[in-house]
């Protein structure tokens, strides 16, 4: 089993030693690049949610995800920005509007909205995980745990709150063949 106090103290001392930090890699630099242009996306869907729903849990979520997303937008591009790398193009914010002037047609329910955020969340730990395994840097690492961590956070958080109101999809039990009931 991997000792954690031991991951911990090689990633402080190899902040500790003078060894001049390596340049990003192209894995790096993509993963950066793709996570900031899900990151706008993840931030217009959510005020879109904002704008569609009535509830107030779920606006509440709705509201935490977008300054999740805004936080990470700003750390992720002045990190980008001080190692050189370009800005993809981003979605822009969407103006606040009135849920209940949404039209009928249009207006996503609130069972499709937590579970379109829920989905979110699900691709942006995924982002996060892989880009963990690709990173050289203990720099870059710590950036996406961090970011992990948030999203688990923010994950568990809409989880409850879409399963308390029977939103969650659940696959159906699987019982194997021949499994004595």
């Amino acid at each position: 089993m991997p000792d954690l106090l031991e991951a911990v103290k090689n990633v402080v001392q190899s902040f500790m030693n003078d060894e001049p930090k390596s340049p990003l890699h192209v894995g790096e630099v993509m993963s950066f690049w793709s996570f900031l242009s899900e990151l706008a996306d993840e931030q217009v869907h959510s005020e879109a949610g904002i704008n569609s729903t009535t509830d107030p849990e779920l606006r509440k979520a709705f509201h935490e995800a977008v300054n999740m997303f805004k936080s990470q937008k700003e750390r992720l591009i002045a990190f980008m920005q001080l190692e050189g790398v370009p800005i993809p193009p981003l979605c822009e914010s969407k103006p606040i509007s009135d849920p209940n002037e949404v039209p009928l047609g249009v207006k996503l329910t609130d069972d499709e909205l937590g579970n379109s955020l829920n989905i979110k969340i699900v691709l942006g730990i995924s982002i996060c995980a892989t880009a963990i395994t690709q990173a050289i840097r203990n720099d870059v690492s710590l950036m996406w745990v961090e970011f992990l961590q948030e999203y688990m956070t923010l994950g568990a958080n809409v989880k409850t709150l879409v399963k308390r109101r029977g939103w969650l999809k659940v696959p159906p039990s699987y019982h194997p063949p021949g499994l004595p009931n």
